[in-house]
């Protein structure tokens, strides 16, 4: 069984990447953080073959996909496919804090399983009721 902790401090420091991947033993899909300095201009960029999944974790990015503009601010999620160029900017004045996931080949579907029957009532416990009348 493998697993390691760690969090985006102690990955680095500083503005650009925080490499996820190696540090952390991910070797299923590529994973990174990358950190901006204020009025940040990123470069238009696409990919071969990954998708990448663009989470705000701090601030507010702006996405430029097909000329248009989207303001996406902290919780906020953005999927790319691959061969769309896509530049990513942060043009507010405080840091901006993306976590991006990359991969290629499709969904795995869904394989969890529970380690045991009382884990059900907490794996439940997060549905909503329904109410009961």
């Amino acid at each position: 069984m493998g697993y390691h902790v760690s969090s985006l401090d102690e990955l680095g420091d500083g503005y650009g990447f925080r490499k996820v991947r190696q540090p952390l033993g991910v070797t299923a899909f590529g994973v990174n953080a990358l950190v901006f300095p204020p009025r940040y201009t990123g470069p238009e960029h696409y990919h071969d073959h990954q998708d990448e999944l663009y989470f705000v974790h701090r601030g507010t990015a702006t996405f430029t996909i097909d000329n248009q503009d989207h303001e996406v601010g902290e919780g906020g999620l953005v999927h790319v496919e691959s061969t769309t160029p896509r530049r990513v900017s942060n043009r507010t004045d405080e840091d901006l804090v993306l976590f991006i996931v990359g991969g290629k080949g499709g969904y795995v579907e869904r394989d969890g399983q529970l380690t045991g029957p009382e884990e059900l009532e907490r794996r439940q416990g997060l549905s909503p009721r329904e109410a009961t009348t």
